[in-house]
C-alpha cells in the first residue's frame, strides 16, 4: 500500500481539486484507492459523494485509532455508482481542526500511520488531502507516507511557499519518517497564455529541476463541475475535461511509478 499526502503550506492553490483529479485516473485505472479526508473543510468527502451525518470520521480515528473505530469512519465513494471499483473514503470533518496543534506530541503524530496499517492489504493506494498548514494534521499525515505531492501556482509567492513545503519535508524524514520523500511540486492552474505565469513556472524549474512535476494542470472549468456534481472528472462529458483527465492519468504514472503500484492497464475500468 503506497501512501501519497497532497499538501500545500497555503489555501487556495487546488489541493483538493488535485487530489480529486488523482483519485478520479485510480479509479478509471482500477486501483484499489482510499482517500484520507484530513482537511477540516472536508471537501474531499463532498466530492467524492458521501454523507458525513451519523457516522465516525478522522476525529474519532485521531482520538482512538483502534480497528473498529477505523472501519466504520470508511464508507465507499459515490462514484462507485458509475462504475465497479474500490473507492473508498475515510470522512473528514470539521472537528478535525481540535488535532491540529502547533505541537503535537509524538504518539500523536503516528496514529494515522497506526490506523493505515491495520488495512494495508486492502488498499494499493492512499491519498491524503491535507490541512494547508504545517501543524500537527499535516505531520501526522507526513508520517505515514510514503511520498508528499507539493501542489502550488504560478503566482508571486510559488516559489517561496514551494521552498518552505520542500524543507519540511526533509525535516519530517530526517526527524519522524526516513522513508518520507517528495514526489515533486504541481503546478495547478495554470494560464498557459500568461506570460507571468509562464516566468513563475520557469523560476521553479530553475530552482527545483525535476521536482516541478509535467504537466502542469491548467486552469479549467470542467474539474470544478465535475466536483460540484460529486463525478470523476474522468467521466465527465466534454473535451476540456478529457484532456485534464489525461494529465491527471500521466501525474498518476509519476506516482505508480514512485509507489511501484501494480496497477491494471490504463483505462481498464473506465466508463464509456
Amino acid at each position: 500500500m503506497h501512501v501519497l499526502s497532497v499538501s500545500s503550506l497555503k489555501g487556495g492553490v487546488g489541493k483538493t481539486t488535485v487530489t480529486l483529479g488523482l483519485a478520479s485516473a485510480a479509479f478509471a485505472r482500477g486501483i484499489r484507492t482510499l482517500v484520507v479526508d484530513l482537511d477540516p473543510q472536508s471537501d474531499v468527502s463532498t466530492g467524492l459523494d458521501v454523507q458525513t451525518a451519523g457516522r465516525l470520521n478522522i476525529a474519532d480515528v485521531l482520538e482512538n485509532p483502534k480497528e473498529k473505530v477505523v472501519r466504520q469512519a470508511i464508507t465507499s465513494s459515490g462514484w462507485t455508482k458509475v462504475h465497479p471499483g474500490t473507492m473508498d473514503v475515510l470522512l473528514g470533518s470539521p472537528s478535525a481542526i481540535n488535532y491540529d496543534g502547533p505541537h503535537p506530541s509524538v504518539r500523536d503524530v503516528w496514529k494515522l500511520e497506526e490506523a493505515l496499517a491495520l488495512i494495508e492489504d486492502e488498499y494499493d493506494l492512499v491519498l491524503v488531502d491535507c490541512a494547508p498548514s504545517l501543524n500537527a494534521l499535516t505531520r501526522t499525515a507526513w508520517a505515514a507516507s510514503d511520498r508528499v505531492a507539493i501542489i502550488t501556482e504560478p503566482g508571486l509567492f510559488s516559489v517561496a511557499a514551494a521552498d518552505r513545503a520542500l524543507r519540511a519535508v526533509e525535516e519530517i524524514r530526517r526527524g519522524l519518517s526516513s522513508r518520507l520523500q517528495p514526489l515533486g511540486i504541481v503546478v495547478n492552474r495554470v494560464r498557459p497564455q500568461s506570460v507571468e505565469h509562464q516566468f513563475r513556472i520557469k523560476e521553479m524549474r530553475d530552482m527545483f529541476g525535476p521536482l516541478v512535476l509535467e504537466p502542469q494542470l491548467p486552469e479549467r472549468t470542467s474539474l470544478q463541475q465535475a466536483q460540484g456534481a460529486a463525478k470523476p472528472l474522468h467521466v465527465w462529458p466534454g473535451e476540456s475535461a478529457q484532456e485534464l483527465a489525461a494529465d491527471f492519468d500521466q501525474l498518476l504514472d509519476r506516482v505508480v511509478e514512485a509507489g511501484h503500484i501494480d496497477a491494471p492497464e490504463q483505462g481498464a475500468t473506465t466508463a464509456e
